[in-house]
């Protein structure tokens, strides 16, 4: 796979770090060019609540471009609040990197579970208007392709009727995307074989002594 927990975990660093107040180290990975999205999710009580997700498909170095989305997406969404040092423990970090894409015949051209898709059209006002959603995203859903295309249009920011007519005006390009999931838990463990490569000065001997766990209630998820 290109993507791996290192990506997941700098980006856990990233966010750690900007919510101290410190800079993070820089990573050891490879620093390949990729289209890339993170995604942050928070789990509490089993259910899962989107928190933020921002990308880009243009190709970036990986250190940079996970760096700057890392936090963009817990910071920038304007769908949501940023997320605050007492989320830790409740969070995990997705990284999705994008590869093979495409330009399909028309807009029900891709398969659910596979590709993740990009609209492009133009409104009734001559606006441009376009979204994304990443292969999970479907699938997930449990949304069948029309519902989908009628999701991303209103995504996209467009408010008027949606009719075939619409529909057919969608430039579709559709991809596919390697991801990596990795836990607040996974991510203090990975730390605690070697804190110092995360810019952590104090040992971690087990996930539970991290100070996020056991210090903060996050009562507003209860």
């Amino acid at each position: 796979m290109v993507v791996g927990i290192e990506h997941c975990v700098y980006c856990f660093d990233v966010l750690v770090a900007y919510l101290e107040g410190r800079m993070p180290l820089e990573p050891e990975f490879e620093n390949n060019q990729y289209p890339l999205f993170v995604t942050w999710n928070i789990v509490n009580h089993g259910q899962t609540r989107l928190r933020g997700c921002i990308g880009n498909f243009e190709p970036l170095p990986l250190h940079s471009g996970l760096k700057e989305y890392a936090i963009t997406s817990a910071i920038h969404d304007r769908r949501f609040s940023p997320i605050t040092i007492r989320e830790l423990p409740h969070l995990t970090c997705g990284v999705s990197l994008l590869t093979n894409f495409e330009d399909a015949k028309d807009y029900l051209d891709w398969e659910i579970g596979v590709h993740g898709i990009w609209i492009e059209f133009v409104d009734d006002h001559n606006r441009r208007r376009t979204a994304t959603y990443l292969p999970e995203v479907t699938e997930e859903q449990g949304w069948t392709k029309e519902e989908a295309i009628d999701s991303l249009l209103r995504k996209s920011g467009y408010n008027g009727r949606i009719t075939d007519k619409i529909r057919s005006r969608i430039v579709l390009t559709r991809y596919q995307s390697a991801k990596y999931v990795v836990t607040y838990q996974e991510y203090l463990q990975h730390v605690s074989e070697n804190p110092l490569k995360h810019g952590i000065k104090h040992e971690i001997r087990n996930p539970k002594d991290s100070k996020y766990l056991d210090e903060f209630a996050i009562d507003e998820w209860n």
